[in-house]
């Protein structure tokens, strides 16, 4: 289990260290968190619990979960160690369930990652997203909630063009009538349904834009190309891109995006988006994997291009997003883990 794993120990001790975290505005709270089964929802949900329990917060952490059963399995261990501080509460983003008063916090992290079920189903996709994003601001708002933060995504920047750094200001253009759009599409208008909030009715409401983030809690059987890129070095098998792999853009580890959702959370400006982002390392889909190939496999493995017509429609066009996440490091957050080292530490609780 990866939970248990040395890495991500230290990880959790890591997270719970972290001093530019207003730790005390937690204490005897309830933070209500939507997508707590995902990579970063479990990561930021296990480090919430470990510190909750090291720094005595008193604090209650409700999950909104589509099936208790399955959530309470994939929790049994923080379950463990954290008893009534979390709280699995079935419902869904269009039904929400009857919550405990107060909520205190609201993160919204529920959302689809895949980009084939983008295009497969691009209804549902913007629908959940700006319908699901709409309760949530309104219940933020019915419970007088003290911060919100949406987990907005890079892609919302659309198609850029310089390799300069990008500041929440630099959008670049989108062609809604892209079917693959409306993954970036439906991010755009929930951070402007945030923004909304906040200048209509005063919810201290704020959206972070995350680099692509991975790290321990990754499954061994994922399909996104960072975890294909490790499983291929640790078989021997040549890595196979389906683009030409020229889109450029950065990373983040899962725990540097938890210390920055949380960061945000307590610390951002109502109405306003945030860079989470290792500048460090900002490199190109096709320079990662050749970088795997080397390092991880030590050259015993090559890159291979198959690229297709119908292969690339379930990709971004190419683009440079090299996210300046200076307005985050203001708050006092700052990365911690580079991109090797992503790989490292995934790898080793992947078990693989």
């Amino acid at each position: 289990m990866w939970l248990e794993t040395p890495v991500f120990q230290e990880d959790l001790e890591r997270f719970a260290a972290q001093e530019q975290i207003p730790w005390q505005e937690l204490r005897g709270k309830t933070l209500f968190l939507t997508g707590g089964t995902g990579l970063i929802g479990s990561t930021l949900t296990s480090g919430l619990l470990y510190a909750n329990r090291q720094r005595q917060l008193g604090m209650t952490l409700v999950l909104l979960v589509r099936d208790v059963e399955r959530a309470a399995r994939q929790f049994s261990d923080q379950r463990a160690y954290s008893g009534d501080a979390l709280v699995l509460a079935e419902g869904t983003l269009e039904r929400l369930p009857a919550l405990p008063k107060p909520i205190d916090y609201v993160v919204h992290g529920a959302s689809p990652t895949a980009s084939a079920y983008f295009v497969q189903h691009p209804v549902e996709t913007i629908s959940t997203a700006v319908g699901g994003t709409a309760n949530l601001l309104a219940l933020a708002k019915e419970k007088n909630a003290a911060g919100f933060v949406y987990l907005s995504s890079m892609e919302m920047y659309g198609t850029i063009h310089t390799e300069a750094p990008l500041t929440e200001k630099d959008v670049g253009y989108l062609d809604p009538l892209v079917i693959r759009n409306c993954y970036p599409e439906s991010k755009r208008l929930c951070e402007a349904l945030c923004a909304a909030y906040a200048s209509e009715y005063g919810v201290n409401a704020m959206s972070v834009r995350l680099a692509q983030t991975f790290g321990p809690g990754v499954a061994a059987n994922d399909k996104r190309v960072f975890a294909e890129f490790a499983r291929c070095a640790m078989n021997r098998q040549d890595i196979v891109l389906q683009t030409e792999g020229r889109s450029k853009h950065c990373y983040v580890y899962a725990m540097d995006a938890a210390a920055a959702i949380l960061t945000v959370l307590l610390k951002g400006q109502a109405g306003c988006s945030y860079n989470a982002a290792n500048p460090a390392t900002y490199s190109s889909i096709r320079e990662m994997a050749e970088m795997v190939a080397q390092e991880l496999a030590g050259g015993k493995i090559g890159v291979k291009i198959a690229a297709t017509e119908e292969s690339r429609k379930k990709y971004p066009a190419d683009h440079f997003l090299n996210l300046d996440p200076t307005a985050l490091r203001e708050l006092g957050w700052a990365p911690t883990v580079d991109l090797m080292e992503m790989y490292r530490r995934m790898i080793a609780a992947m078990g693989l």
